[in-house]
């Protein structure tokens, strides 16, 4: 990159924080620092764009520590958000190559469910069929183990497709995303999900790391202010704050929340603080603790003729 074509990505990257940030105090300011340090010449010798993108995104965050505030490099070329079929395209090619974010769909010893989401829950225009399938196929499961130590985000609809799969009854109310801008207000409820799901009676464990992000803590977080989740493992990243991608380059994308999540049991949501899981264990020791749990959940249901088999799967477990 050469001086002139990053101070055009600069002044459009301020323009747009300026325009569209949640805080729109905030967004001025860092516009101003921007528009500074691009004008002193401080970027010109960082031709290179993933070093741009570095010190960049640095700068974005500094004083708010908004981790959806970036400049962020991709290798391939970066969709373009002015062409909606084309990114429509591009995020459809995602979703089928990672299974709709669908990475482990299992059945443990034990009739405890796994699924692993990863890395991304994306949109159910694109993955909302690996959703209903996968789970279809865990719908029978006495627990569920809900793997998102390595979900990083995703679309809030999804969130809220995945939760029509576990709750019961009447819409349960999720979450809201209020847009400071406009004054509009967003809000998610469950629906009917189509075919076989695990329900709102039986336990759900959810698996967090120091990874979890946005969409991926969007998930633990309605579910755990409900109660309808117990969380374990770590504190996740903390990033709450829905964020719009805009092409300022072929490799370079600026991500600048848009909106602020209010939950509507705590009033507030987990940007900066992260979840704080139930059961605080390392991500690596997560599994196993949140499996003895639901193996000892199976133990506990009553005994019958069909369920031999399964209680014999969860002794071996236990004593394996």
């Amino acid at each position: 990159m050469h001086s002139d074509e990053i101070r055009s990505v600069i002044d459009r990257l301020a323009a747009l924080v300026s325009e569209h940030y949640v805080f729109p105090d905030v967004g001025r300011e860092i516009a101003d620092r921007l528009t500074k340090a691009s004008t002193e010449g401080r970027y010109d010798v960082l031709t290179d764009p993933e070093q741009l993108s570095a010190q960049v995104t640095t700068d974005l965050q500094l004083g708010n520590q908004d981790k959806h505030l970036r400049l962020k490099f991709h290798r391939g070329e970066v969709p373009d958000e002015t062409d909606p079929v084309e990114e429509d395209r591009y995020w459809a090619t995602r979703a089928r190559l990672d299974a709709g974010g669908m990475s482990r769909v299992e059945r443990l010893p034990g009739n405890v469910g796994l699924l692993a989401i990863k890395p991304l829950l994306y949109a159910p225009p694109h993955a909302g069929a690996a959703v209903s399938a996968a789970m279809s196929l865990l719908s029978a499961t006495d627990a569920l183990i809900l793997d998102l130590r390595a979900c990083v985000g995703g679309s809030p609809e999804q969130v809220a497709f995945i939760c029509s799969h576990l709750f019961d009854g009447e819409p349960v109310h999720l979450n809201d995303l209020v847009t400071p801008a406009t004054g509009d207000v967003r809000q998610f409820w469950t629906t009917h999900a189509p075919g076989p799901s695990f329900g709102g009676t039986k336990p759900i464990w959810v698996l967090t790391s120091g990874s979890t992000f946005s969409g991926g803590e969007e998930l633990t977080y309605d579910l755990q202010q409900l109660g309808r989740a117990k969380v374990v493992g770590e504190r996740t990243g903390g990033g709450a704050h829905p964020r719009q991608g805009f092409k300022l380059h072929p490799q370079l994308e600026a991500t600048v929340p848009l909106m602020r999540a209010i939950n509507p049991v705590s009033g507030t949501n987990w940007e900066g603080a992260g979840v704080t899981p139930d059961l605080e264990v390392s991500a690596d020791d997560a599994y196993d603790v949140a499996y003895r749990e639901a193996i000892d959940h199976v133990l506990a249901l009553p005994a019958s003729p069909e369920r031999l088999t399964v209680h014999d799967e969860a002794r071996a477990h236990l004593v394996g």
